[in-house]
């Protein structure tokens, strides 16, 4: 038997006794309720989380004055070193009276983020741990667990930025997908508030000396949602509109807030050239239309690097019994996309299996936590550099 053999042995060995310590690692985090917007619920998330940690691994918290905070862990040398920069976050989209708690239903956990993401931060934690078990050196490595991510991780990305800079690639542990798909493109996305000034004045003695701020945003709304191309995978979406005080007065101001999706670097820029341009072409006469961008992220790009490292782990997921296929461009966002925008080869959707993020529907797929975690610890004990060679 090789050593390559031996290894990928030790590791398989190991895992099969670690089900029954995934499932309650499972169930620790996701009764523990870490809404984004709940600072004390997310620190207390990394807590549970911290506890299932070995002694010995390297970890600082990073404080936060808006959010829960985030969390770096490192191994024997960091990321920068040449290695594998991991990511992932423990917040949710749900605030306790919601949806919370957890249970399970044969090989199905259910409750707030068992798969988004939290199935996959114990994914992260147990195959970092049989990559070790394996009895072989693991190589450089860092990882970043956010407080911020289901808002665009506004504070944590200079957080991942420093972590991935000069980390040779970057794993992202993201809901996984049906047939185990691994995500190589993502749309980058945007945030648009919009505001259209006005003129108030009363609807009937005085409607000529009014400027309907309202009308001269439903005018802007009309060409900007207009600018949807779905060939191209831009999408612009007015989700959120208000204004006016009573049917018989003239609006004086009216806002709207906006989603945009795009594929490329290239089609973000022509977006907010088209929509600013809007912004005048459409204001009515003595109406002004104002912009303010919002957070958002570049798109997750594929390039050749981030192609091998597909291939490479793809491979690590078939000799783990799972499958091995490329997902088909994703629309949502997710932290891929800062390590990518770093020139780190990423990829993502390498956490557990399941399906429902974001519903009261969500669950995971038990049956897939172990061999999740062995295909991270194959292609961390059995030699990175070599996987990317």
């Amino acid at each position: 038997m090789t050593d390559e053999q031996q290894r990928a042995r030790a590791i398989k060995t190991w895992l099969s006794a670690q089900d029954d310590a995934m499932r309650e690692a499972l169930r620790a985090l996701v009764e523990q309720s870490s809404f984004t917007e709940d600072r004390d619920g997310v620190r207390a998330a990394l807590d549970a989380l911290e506890a299932a940690l070995p002694a010995h691994w390297r970890r600082e918290r990073v404080a936060s004055e808006t959010y829960g905070g985030h969390m770096v862990v490192h191994g024997e040398s960091p990321a920068s070193e040449g290695g594998v920069v991991l990511v992932g976050h423990i917040d949710t989209v749900f605030p306790r009276d919601v949806f919370t708690g957890y249970r399970e239903e044969g090989e199905r956990a259910m409750g707030p983020g068992v798969l988004d993401m939290k199935g996959g931060l114990v994914v992260t934690a147990w195959g970092l741990r049989a990559a070790e078990a394996a009895g072989h050196p693991v190589g450089p490595w860092t990882w970043v667990v956010v407080g911020d991510e289901e808002v665009g991780s506004p504070e944590s990305a200079e957080t991942i930025k420093r972590a991935a800079k000069g980390a040779r690639c970057a794993l992202v542990f993201e809901s996984g997908r049906a047939h185990d798909a691994i995500i190589t493109r993502r749309k980058g996305t945007g945030t648009l508030f919009v505001t259209a000034h006005g003129v108030a004045a009363h609807a009937g003695n005085a409607h000529d000396r009014g400027r309907n701020a309202l009308w001269s945003l439903a005018r802007w709304i009309d060409a900007a949602q207009s600018l949807t191309d779905y060939a191209r995978g831009i999408t612009v979406n007015v989700g959120v509109v208000r204004g006016g005080t009573s049917k018989n007065t003239v609006p004086d101001r009216a806002t709207a807030e906006v989603d945009f999706r795009f594929v490329s670097s290239d089609d973000r820029a022509w977006l907010v050239d088209a929509l600013e341009r809007l912004a005048v072409e459409r204001a009515t006469d003595g109406t002004r239309i104002e912009l303010v961008w919002g957070p958002g992220r570049a798109p997750l790009e594929r390039t050749d690097a981030s192609a091998k490292l597909r291939d490479n782990y793809a491979k690590c997921q078939i000799e783990s019994g799972l499958g091995g296929g490329e997902s088909p461009l994703v629309g949502g966002g997710s932290d891929a996309s800062t390590t990518s925008r770093e020139g780190v080869a990423s990829i993502d959707a390498l956490g557990v299996r399941g399906e429902g993020f974001h519903t009261l529907r969500e669950y995971a797929e038990l049956r897939t936590l172990a061999p999740k975690a062995e295909s991270l610890a194959r292609f961390m004990a059995l030699g990175v550099a070599g996987m990317l060679s």
